[in-house]
Order: C-alpha cells, then structure tokens, then sequence
C-alpha cells in the first residue's frame, strides 16, 4: 500500500505541458511526504518537485514557475503539472514517498518508489 504507482507520462512538443499523477493508499498521501524526481539517460536521479503532509512544497530550481505539485486525498493521488515543458525535462519522472513530516530533496530520504513514467519533451 506504501508503493506509489505513476502515470501520465507522454511524449509533448515543447512549450506543451502534461500532468503527472502518482496514486498512493490513504494512509500513504496523509502521513507521508510524497516528492518527483526523474532521470534521464547517462544522468542521476534529481529531485523535481516534493510536498509534505502539511502541504509544504519544494521545488527544483530548475522547474521553479513551471511545475506545480498538488495533492488530493479524497482521490489517494498526488499530481506534477509540467507547463512550458523544455527538451532537457525528457526523463523517467518517479513518485516517491518518504516518512516524516519535512520535505526533502535527496532521493535516498526516500524508501518507496514507484516504477517510472516516460517523459519526452520533443524540440
């Protein structure tokens, strides 16, 4: 029930924009910090985009007044709008959860993860 499950993913010209879902158990969404990170070939996993059970967000600078991080407990999800999407977003975007109550930015403070959603960003 800890594991997330993402989707949503596609392939998008750029300057388009998708939106990530990540869906999780209630008790997972309520009580965990939830965060996106992706990767793309050749390059580590990054951060992306992260929110707290309180609703406290981080974001990469990087993705700073494009992407927003959004979470809906009545519908067990946590969602990544990606606008003005660039060739450089093209990653596997992966739903993490962690325990606690801040958000973090280092993707071993997080010990479930999902499978991954491709991105591609085509120029």
């Amino acid at each position: 029930q800890v594991q997330p499950v993402e989707s949503g993913g596609g392939l998008v010209q750029a300057g388009g924009s998708l939106r990530l879902s990540c869906v999780a158990s209630e008790r997972t969404l309520r009580m965990y910090t939830m965060g996106w990170f992706r990767q793309a070939p050749g390059k580590e996993r990054e951060f992306v985009a992260a929110i707290s059970r309180s609703g406290n967000t981080a974001y990469a600078d990087s993705v700073k007044g494009r992407f927003t991080i959004s979470r809906d407990n009545a519908k067990n999800s946590v969602y990544l709008q990606m606008n003005s999407l660039e060739p450089q977003d093209t990653a596997v975007y992966y739903c993490a959860a962690r325990t606690g109550a801040l958000v973090r930015t280092t993707a071993n403070e997080y010990a479930y993860w999902g499978q991954g959603t491709q991105v591609t960003v085509s120029s």
